[in-house]
């Protein structure tokens, strides 16, 4: 590689990335590198881009590294980064690279933070289900269906039958042998049947 191949691309960069590239030596540059398209909401996130150009770049890949500036990034997602920018410029090699390697990171990140906004949204949703459901189950009483409809009838009519024998022998209690014979016939029930046989003799 000449000198003149990357004071080229130097150039072409600081054109590019006036505030954000520093030359760290004639052969090795740093690139801070944010989202191309951040999401509000969302912890900033930012790299520092390392490119270090071997003699046979661009015919060869350059050397980087990254290092996390602003936001959180784990081991694991860097190192996912970095096979994803030897990818990358194993595509690309013979041509100036930089730009392209510098494009999908920012890509990368902008995908990243929309990544973090779903989960966030996500456990939200979540969250909120989990509170509607916990108010529910304190509102919510037994379904009611035909058959414990029937058994709570049956288990009431027990009950209000118990509930006036009790009261009527209270009241009978506190009445006179005549009165208690006068009551008893007014509170006898007939059944239709023996109205009907009553009648039908009469």
């Amino acid at each position: 590689m000449s000198a003149e191949v990357l004071t080229e691309e130097f150039e072409v960069l600081e054109s590019i990335y006036p505030t954000e590239i520093t030359k760290l030596s004639e052969r090795e540059i740093q690139i801070d590198v944010e989202p191309d398209d951040p999401v509000e909401g969302i912890e900033e996130l930012s790299l520092a881009f390392k490119v270090e150009y071997p003699d046979e770049y661009p015919e060869a890949l350059p050397i980087f590294s990254l290092e996390v500036q602003q936001g959180e990034l784990d081991d694991e997602e860097v190192d996912q980064l970095l096979v994803e920018l030897g990818k990358v410029g194993e595509k690309n090699l013979g041509m100036a690279m930089t730009f392209t390697l510098v494009t999908h990171l920012r890509e990368r990140l902008s995908a990243l933070q929309r990544e973090r906004e779903e989960r966030i949204r996500k456990d939200e949703m979540e969250k909120e289900r989990r509170a509607i459901e916990a108010e529910e189950a304190k509102t919510r009483g037994t379904p009611v269906t035909v058959e414990s409809f029937k058994a709570w009838k049956v288990k009431f009519d027990k009950e209000m039958a118990a509930k006036r024998m009790k009261e009527d022998e209270e009241k009978l209690k506190g009445l006179a042998a005549k009165e208690r014979e006068e009551y008893k016939k007014l509170h006898t029930r007939l059944t239709g049947a023996y109205l009907y046989m009553k009648l039908a003799k009469d």
